[in-house]
């Protein structure tokens, strides 16, 4: 078989050699100065703050706490809420402090703080200063019981960790772990949230912080264990860390942040999106009351009669113990309530990483 004519061509359509002095170069021209290395993707700010990092951001958010959970053998959280506006006192003559706003260091204008007792005393004192002078000896004794609860429940969990504890209890105890149980968490900032971990601290019990990052002067308090001090961009990753870890939800009279969280845990709740019992505790009845009509919800059909039973009150830091040890113990210490649990190990179900060292995640249904 004869292969096909090739297209004739023409000797003016093929390439003309270079000569050596016509060849291109291979260096920059003199003019252009020299280039930098780009930045790693991973490692360029103004990529990473961009609109188009923001999934980046996102995930960050979520695996970057994850690592220090395991690191720091994290299982799960009993969450404090509560004012950030009032700090605690220290002494019988000190001055109780209006915080400017949550989350914030910076102090209240003078007419927005409570009166002290000489102007109200000498008739300087405005209504509204008389009044907030009253409210502060409450939310003094507020943070008081905060801190008095949460060491409490941390001295009270360290009993349920005897290899990580410096005196571990002699008897046996209910569901022991290698990990931490039901660590106190707060939103990181001052007043109740301070509170919080400074009784968790003051028992010798790690203690958790996940704060946010706001738009005015604020810091962590200072109680929070270094390695489990968080601040985050994201309201919801932070949300997410609160709700997905905690066994236990202690409310104390607050604003604005303390009403969202309690909610958004209590439709958790409500709705069955958690496939877990979380023991809700709404501490100061009078106060809660006066901000809130459950009844009136339940008259009005807003809500279930059977939605007031998914938390309960305390007036007490004994009284809010004793409830949030009788559910912690019932729900996720007891034998038949660990087996229920999708982190024990099964014939068809070994136990994954985080079942031996990360943090126990609350199961979507």
């Amino acid at each position: 078989m004869s292969l096909p004519d090739r297209p004739h061509s023409h000797p003016q359509d093929q390439p003309l050699p270079l000569h050596a002095e016509e060849k291109p170069s291979l260096q920059a021209p003199a003019d252009l100065p020299l280039l930098d290395r780009a930045p790693l993707a991973y490692e360029n700010p103004a990529f990473l703050n961009s609109p188009d990092g923001r999934l980046i951001r996102i995930l960050a958010e979520y695996t970057e706490p994850l690592a220090r959970f395991r690191r720091e053998r994290i299982q799960d959280t009993v969450v404090f809420f509560g004012s950030a506006r009032f700090n605690g006192r220290e002494e019988a003559d000190r001055a109780l402090e209006l915080l400017n706003n949550t989350g914030s260091m910076a102090p209240a204008p003078k007419n927005e703080q409570p009166a002290s007792i000489p102007e109200i005393l000498e008739g300087t004192a405005t209504e509204l200063s008389r009044r907030r002078a009253v409210a502060a000896v409450e939310m003094a004794s507020y943070y008081e019981d905060a801190r008095r609860l949460a060491s409490m429940v941390t001295s009270w969990a360290a009993t349920l960790t005897p290899n990580l504890t410096p005196d571990p209890t002699p008897t046996p105890t209910p569901n022991p772990s290698p990990r931490h149980r039901f660590v106190v968490t707060s939103g990181g900032g001052p007043g109740i949230m301070e509170a919080a971990n400074r009784g968790a601290y003051e028992a010798g019990g790690k203690t958790i912080g996940l704060n946010i990052r706001l738009p005015f002067e604020q810091r962590p308090n200072p109680y929070i264990t270094p390695a489990l001090n968080f601040e985050f961009h994201y309201f919801f990753m932070r949300k997410l860390w609160f709700a997905y870890l905690a066994k236990a939800l202690v409310v104390f009279p607050g604003g604005f942040g303390t009403i969202d969280e309690m909610f958004e845990v209590l439709t958790l709740v409500q709705t069955h999106k958690l496939a877990k019992n979380i023991t809700v505790v709404v501490y100061g009845k009078e106060y809660w009351n006066k901000v809130f009509n459950f009844e009136w919800l339940v008259d009005t059909g807003a809500i279930s009669p059977n939605d007031v039973d998914l938390f309960h009150f305390a007036d007490t830091p004994e009284e809010a113990f004793a409830l949030l040890k009788d559910g912690l113990t019932t729900h996720h210490l007891n034998p038949e309530a660990a087996r229920d649990h999708h982190w024990s190990a099964t014939p068809t179900h070994p136990p994954s990483l985080d079942d031996l060292l990360g943090p126990e995640f609350a199961r979507t249904r």
